[in-house]
């Protein structure tokens, strides 16, 4: 039996909005699934608001939607979830044929808005083609991911993909992650992006923020991989996942509204229980996920 991490987090958005009401759609809440169960949240809203969660059928992704009229917005959630991941051995893992992939899982193929996997398929090949299929291939795009971009804080925008990180060789994890999932789909291999906060993270990074990462999918499961390097995959708390960062911003704002002031607040903790059989996130050298692959009906 895989032993289980508990997490315990909370995060804060404040906005502004301006003289016209405006639309939120937020995606801060823990993602339900067969491998994260959310044992306890709450959310506040002040002021408070009608409002309404949707749950995507496929992944478990949650959607906060909201109308604001004009003045102060501010959100807090809390949440404690437990995740049982599925550990398997990386030489065990194994690429699937095209012809044998799912139908859902099929649009995590394609070239998407910051992915563009059709302008690095001379690339990909270069340097993965002759590579054996399987689990140690996809290592292999994020450790080259890992050490041809550099981390640095503010050094990319809403309008950065794939292409642009190639060039600059530099960015923060969304770029980390938008460039891996190109290389992949490039290779044929089903990639996504999700998005959560960054456990472990080095505090000389600066506070707690939210984290993007990637998830391949092997076998019949999808597995996780972080290109940036800079939290604990264990440590993940997925809140959403989609194509690229346009399926899952952490806020999506249909009208007018000053920045965030302050900056999102965020911070997690893990609690640790061994007679509860509840461990803290380490690195490991296991193939990890927390996905069966199967939308949450079946």
């Amino acid at each position: 039996m895989n032993p289980t991490v508990r997490l315990q987090f909370a995060l804060e958005l404040n906005y502004h909005v301006l003289s016209s009401a405006c639309d939120f759609v937020f995606n801060v809440h823990a993602a339900q699934t067969r491998c994260q169960q959310v044992r306890a949240e709450a959310l506040w809203l002040l002021p408070e608001l009608s409002h309404e969660v949707r749950t995507d059928p496929f992944n478990g992704s949650r959607y906060l939607r909201l109308h604001a009229g004009p003045g102060p917005l501010r959100l807090r959630y809390e949440a404690t979830v437990d995740i049982a991941h599925h550990a398997a051995r990386p030489q065990d893992v194994a690429e699937v044929p095209v012809a044998r992939l799912p139908a859902h899982v099929l649009p995590y193929l394609y070239p998407s808005r910051y992915c563009q996997s059709d302008r690095l398929l001379r690339l990909a090949y270069t340097e993965f083609g002759t590579l054996a299929p399987g689990y140690a291939r996809v290592q292999a795009v994020r450790d080259w991911v890992h050490r041809h971009v550099t981390f640095r804080s503010s050094s990319s925008d809403s309008t950065t993909s794939a292409v642009d990180t190639l060039i600059e060789r530099v960015g923060v994890c969304r770029d980390f992650a938008h460039l891996m999932i190109a290389l992949c789909r490039a290779l044929n291999l089903p990639a996504r992006f999700a998005t959560g906060i960054d456990y472990g993270a080095d505090p000389a990074l600066g506070p707690t923020d939210f984290h993007a990462y990637v998830e391949v999918f092997l076998g019949d499961r999808w597995y996780l991989f972080d290109p940036s390097g800079t939290a604990i995959p264990m440590g993940f708390v997925r809140l959403g996942t989609g194509r690229d960062a346009a399926d899952v911003a952490f806020a999506t704002i249909f009208g007018a509204v000053q920045s965030p002031a302050p900056a999102p607040l965020l911070h997690i903790e893990a609690l640790a229980d061994a007679q509860a059989g509840l461990v803290r996130p380490v690195h490991c050298t296991d193939a990890l996920s927390t996905d069966d692959g199967l939308p949450r009906w079946l």
